[in-house]
């Protein structure tokens, strides 16, 4: 576990899909008010994990005011595929929400999950399982501000969030 001592920063180095999936895991737990996720395709390597669904579930469950968005870089593999994460987003819709990126911001490489603005696991290159899980508030802030900035400028994934009643 990444453990801050006296606002020291904290980083682990990350190099597998193991550790990847672990990571984020564990960064569910660093969350008091939400997740903030930019993906390449919902990686179901990481976001379909019984590990990851189970934790983000106990998350929002504990915390009426929690939130979770997503922003999908290329959402045509997830919509194909379908995903476990999609379908608990469907039954959690006020709590999860999808969004997709518009085609002008789809040559984004990286992939982030952040809790709130205090901790981030991070890929430079969302095709490698290379990165860092971070507790350090002044970097996941900097994401945070260009998690909204896209977000804001990308819309709703319709498909994505279709509730089958």
């Amino acid at each position: 576990m990444i453990v801050r001592r006296d606002n020291e920063p904290s980083r682990r180095v990350l190099a597998s899909r193991e550790e990847v999936r672990a990571a984020v895991a564990e960064l569910i737990g660093h969350a008091e008010r939400g997740l903030a996720i930019l993906t390449q395709d919902l990686e179901p390597e990481i976001y379909d994990h019984d590990i990851f669904l189970e934790k983000l579930k106990k998350f929002i469950l504990a915390r009426s005011f929690a939130r979770v968005r997503v922003l999908i870089v290329h959402p045509e593999r997830t919509m194909k595929l379908g995903n476990q994460f999609v379908t608990m987003g469907r039954r959690l819709n006020s709590y999860i929400e999808i969004r997709h990126a518009k085609p002008e911001y789809r040559d984004c490489r990286d992939a982030f999950c952040l809790a709130d603005d205090r901790a981030i696991m991070y890929r430079p290159d969302a095709h490698c399982w290379d990165g860092m899980l971070a507790l350090e508030p002044e970097l996941a802030q900097t994401y945070l501000e260009r998690f909204d900035q896209l977000w804001q400028a990308c819309e709703h994934e319709p498909e994505l969030r279709q509730l089958h009643l």
